[in-house]
C-alpha cells in the first residue's frame, strides 16, 4: 500500500463521514466534554502558575 493510495482512502473515508455513523456518539454530552476540557486546562494553568512564583 503506497502513501498515495492510503491518502486517497483517508480522503474518501472523511468525505463519507465515517460510514453509517454521523460522528456523534449518544453517550457523549458536548457540554460535559467541553466542561471537562476547560477544567483540565484550568488545572494545568493553576499548576503552571504555582511553579512560576519567582516571576
Amino acid at each position: 500500500m503506497s502513501f498515495h493510495s492510503t491518502a486517497a482512502d483517508l480522503v474518501t473515508f472523511a468525505a463519507e463521514g465515517g460510514g453509517e455513523h454521523g460522528g456523534n456518539h449518544e453517550s457523549l454530552n458536548p457540554y460535559l466534554t467541553g466542561g471537562g476540557a476547560f477544567f483540565a486546562l484550568m488545572l494545568l494553568l493553576w499548576i503552571t502558575t504555582r511553579f512560576n512564583r519567582d516571576r
